[in-house]
């Protein structure tokens, strides 16, 4: 099979470097991919927003399947018109991919099938917004309601807090993202993530994992995409998991194929597990990143099947097998983000930090140059172990990073604390 995979962070490498052990691949491409998809695949220069451009490479390079990694092409429909074109696709269409694309599409859904999340109001004024705040006090959550790139979220500890960002929000800082807000109760509780194949009537359970969003150790400081990750999460036991497809996961699947919108690919639902159980925050429509460079790292089977499998309705039969080992990564970032940052320092001994068995480096923001590594985003690289425990992924993930000659790059020294507070005291 020739597949092709669209984007070009850390997720998309970890992707490429699954399907790439695949027997069933020909040909892998990666648009625009990165360094690190580079020594994988065939990068090329396609905009994921130029879906006539990548239609016609699919048919030029007989593509058999497209998976597609981030999620604003999938809100913008690239899944509808490569299956209108013929071309076979791992991502759910536009009308589903609301779950992520509108926040109070997925309130609604949530109210109308009573599935567990914090309560909220949908308003498109800041009066309105500010009104609410005033009436419900703090702490409370305020989302922009569309694709905001990962910075229209804010938990506000004061009512001056929510008004702020309420502004924030309608100032057109995010554009349309920004146009209508979501407001809701703080949570609290665990946080957790859980992800699923299903093909809009069957779903297949994957793994759980745990993302540390800040940028700073001890969880302080701005939100980011993510500084790290581990899996599985170990608040996510077996009954939990139950609960979550019981009571989140089953019931979104069925809402979306009775309202004729089947849900087809992979469903990551980010969870605030309480005392009375899980609640749902948010969906994705995508694999998460940094979430994906540990899945794909505990995964024993072969990820191309499972993908068309999803693609062709056929997953009632399907399963997957995982190691029992644990996984961690760390995100290593450019100074500066998720503010400003410089582009273009070089990163040397990569291969010498890459030479443990159990660790893998996924490239993010990197490009190949003159034959040297590149830094040239935020995010730039993932250093991903495995270890029988939560703890030793831990270990071997810093110690490749301890070999990484890049002074120009930062990362938290903390990733995995929880987990590794559990195994050290276990209750």
């Amino acid at each position: 099979m020739n597949v092709l995979i669209i984007g070009s962070g850390g997720r998309e490498h970890s992707l490429a470097w699954a399907i790439a052990a695949s027997p069933l691949l020909g040909e892998l491409f990666c648009a625009p991919g990165n360094g690190g998809t580079a020594t994988l695949a065939s990068n090329v220069a396609l905009d994921a927003s130029d879906h006539k451009a990548i239609v016609e490479f699919c048919h030029d390079r007989s593509i058999d399947l497209v998976v597609v990694g981030p999620e604003a092409p999938l809100v913008a429909g690239l899944a509808d018109d490569l299956m209108a074109a013929g071309i076979k696709v791992f991502g759910p269409s536009k009308a589903a991919a609301q779950l992520e694309g509108s926040k109070a599409f997925t309130k609604t859904l949530c109210r109308d099938n009573d599935i567990p999340t914090a309560a909220y109001a949908h308003v498109s004024s800041a009066g309105e917004a500010k009104a609410y705040v005033a009436q419900c006090g703090a702490p409370i959550v305020v989302k922009a309601d569309g694709l905001a790139a990962g910075k229209g979220v804010f938990v506000a500890q004061t009512v001056d807090e929510a008004n702020n960002a309420i502004d924030i929000c309608f100032s057109g800082e995010f554009g349309e993202a920004g146009a209508e807000v979501v407001i809701e109760d703080c949570l609290v509780g665990e946080e957790a993530s859980y992800f699923a194949l299903t093909d809009g009537k069957s779903i297949l359970p994957l793994a759980t994992a745990q993302d540390h969003k800040r940028i700073f150790d001890g969880d302080e400081g701005p939100n980011t995409g993510g500084m790290g990750a581990h899996s599985p999460a170990p608040v996510m036991t077996d009954a939990m998991c139950t609960r979550v497809m019981d009571e989140i996961i089953r019931p979104t699947v069925d809402a979306m194929a009775h309202a004729g919108t089947p849900y087809v690919g992979v469903l990551y639902a980010g969870l605030m597990i309480a005392d009375e159980g899980p609640q749902l925050i948010e969906y994705n429509v995508r694999f998460g990143d940094p979430e994906c460079q540990v899945l794909m790292m505990r995964l024993r089977s072969d990820l191309l099947p499972a993908l068309v499998a999803t693609a062709d309705g056929q997953l009632a039969n399907f399963d997957l097998r995982w190691r029992d080992d644990k996984a961690l990564t760390v995100v290593l970032a450019t100074q500066g983000y998720p503010g400003d940052y410089e582009k273009g320092s070089v990163i040397r001994r990569l291969d010498e930090a890459g030479s443990d068995g159990n660790v893998e480096i996924f490239h993010a923001g990197t490009k190949l140059q003159d034959g040297r590594t590149l830094a040239c985003g935020g995010r730039v690289l993932n250093v991903t172990a495995r270890g029988k425990t939560v703890g030793e992924a831990r270990t071997r993930a810093y110690e490749a990073i301890k070999q990484i000659d890049w002074p120009e790059g930062y990362w938290r020294t903390d990733i995995g604390w929880r987990a590794i507070e559990r195994e050290e005291s276990p209750s």
